[in-house]
């Protein structure tokens, strides 16, 4: 017999038990019987029914709860699942990847993978003496900067989200407006979903509207999959993004920057440059170096030459020379005040 022949009830099995969600998700016989047809298998009610309770969940932290008309199994929440074995480099990846995951990740997020990334823990802790977990003990994976705290999003909120883009289907939700300082319900037609520093977006159209906008996961109160298809627009994240107001824009497209730099921050850009097609020169009668480089015309980019305060001096654009100007008054003035 084949090992993918849909008759193996041990093929049946392996398959079976990627179906069965963790709690507080479930799934029924009937639902299991209908995944694992689309699969290839055929089997009756009463044989899954027998292969849940008499032989899996004798084996496996299975769940199974009646809900007053049909018994529903899931995974235990917190269960361990090491199906397949635990491959010892993906072991290592997940465990690297949860240092850097806790600075992008809201709480509630990071307790849905907190399983597999014990799992993971767990299996590198077994190997003392292979190399790989010495690796983990003495590698980290370090913010760039200051990284604030992530938002905090409800876990059935980011699952409704996550399943309502892959499924393709609808999703209601009731929404805190921070400029309106209400909340409102509202139909929403996902189209992707993107990360910003601490914060995560729900990119969407509302209702009838075919705008595309961003909504914060941590201010979505509630959330509910419906079962009507979501709107296909061909939506293109890339195209999306450069016009996404993430954080306040001064303008579209890029501009060239032309600035006198200190050594201390020429020499940081000698190494990790700001553009291709970047340029430091020297300076007559002194140790500074004049920047040329095209960066992008935004907010971002200016909060990062204003932040290097008196180690840059900024000649164009010009308008971002008044900003700055402007600004480091203002802050004199203010502490003057003290």
């Amino acid at each position: 017999m084949s090992k993918n022949d849909p008759k193996d009830p041990l093929v049946r099995s392996l398959v079976l038990l990627g179906l069965i969600p963790r709690y507080p998700k479930s799934a029924s016989v009937q639902e299991l019987k209908a995944a694992l047809e689309q699969r290839g298998f055929s089997v009756t009610a009463r044989t899954l029914q027998r292969d849940l309770g008499e032989k899996l969940s004798t084996r496996f932290p299975l769940i199974s709860q009646n809900d007053g008309q049909t018994l529903r199994w899931s995974f235990d929440s917190q269960a361990q699942i090491t199906l397949p074995a635990t491959d010892t480099a993906a072991a290592l990846a997940m465990n690297l990847a949860e240092g850097h995951l806790k600075h992008l990740l809201p709480p509630g997020v990071l307790a849905l993978l907190e399983p597999q990334f014990a799992t993971a823990r767990n299996h590198l802790q077994s190997l003392q003496h292979n190399p790989l977990t010495r690796w983990a003990q003495r590698v980290r994976s370090l913010p760039n900067g200051k990284t604030l705290l992530p938002a905090s999003v409800d876990g059935q909120v980011w699952e409704s989200a996550a399943t309502a883009l892959l499924e393709q289907r609808q999703l209601q939700v009731d929404y805190f407006s921070r400029v309106k300082g209400e909340v409102k319900t509202m139909t929403l037609h996902p189209k992707g979903l993107a990360s910003r520093g601490p914060a995560s977006y729900l990119i969407a159209s509302v209702g009838d509207y075919t705008d595309v906008r961003h909504f914060a996961l941590h201010r979505i109160q509630k959330a509910e999959v419906l079962s009507e298809p979501a709107r296909d627009d061909d939506f293109d994240m890339d195209a999306y993004l450069p016009t996404a107001a993430f954080t306040p824009r001064q303008g579209t497209g890029m501009v060239e920057l032309v600035a006198d730099v200190h050594p201390d921050t020429a020499g940081i850009l000698q190494e990790t440059p700001l553009s291709d097609d970047q340029i430091l020169e020297s300076l007559a009668e002194t140790n500074w170096l004049q920047l040329k480089a095209s960066v992008p015309d935004d907010q971002e980019m200016l909060w990062w030459v204003y932040g290097h305060g008196k180690n840059i001096l900024v000649h164009e654009p010009a308008s971002w020379a008044t900003i700055i100007s402007e600004n480091s008054r203002a802050v004199q003035t203010l502490y003057a005040r003290t």
